[in-house]
């Protein structure tokens, strides 16, 4: 139990303008309608995703994962390619006070959702020299990890663009 703090009248009147919870637990607040369809993909439709996010900096970098996810499993081919900061997402090495310990809930949801993908099928590649930019080594990367020379990133984009791939880029600070 809390302890009861002294509160102004004030405080203690902007407090109780409006009650808490103004709905409990589990209220819908949102609609739930699906405005297109759920598309799946084609003979041979290929998903490329680009991320140049930090992990855990970026939730940009997250989202992309699990959007070229749900494409494998709508039965596009899917990869993912990481480059410049975006490299380090791909790291077997993140924790504290080692590695694979979790040092905030969460930190190993791109981990997790990385080899989720490999797993399933879904290709990720990751710049070597975006490793190097951090001091990142290339053995520190996760097991199924494709490391790639600095020269493919734009040849990628050529490969999976003449493949009529449908191209996700993220790009985050």
């Amino acid at each position: 139990m809390s302890e009861a703090v002294d509160l102004t009248d004030v405080e203690q009147k902007s407090r109780e303008e409006i009650p808490h919870p103004s709905l409990p637990e589990g209220s819908s607040i949102y609609g739930s309608t699906k405005v297109f369809p759920d598309y799946q993909a084609e003979n041979g439709e290929t998903y490329f995703t680009l991320v140049h996010g930090i992990a855990h900096e970026s939730s940009v970098s997250f989202v992309a994962v699990l959007q070229a996810t749900r494409a494998l499993r709508k039965g596009f081919e899917s990869a993912v390619y990481f480059y410049g900061p975006g490299s380090l997402n791909c790291l077997a090495t993140r924790g504290f006070p080692t590695t694979g310990n979790s040092a905030f809930p969460g930190e190993h949801n791109i981990n997790n959702q990385l080899k989720t993908f490999i797993a399933e099928g879904g290709k990720v590649y990751c710049c070597r020299f975006g490793l190097s930019l951090h001091g990142a080594r290339e053995e520190d990367l996760i097991e199924g990890v494709i490391p790639t020379h600095p020269l493919d990133v734009q040849d990628a984009i050529i490969h999976y663009a003449r493949k009529g791939a449908i191209i996700n880029s993220t790009y985050q600070l």
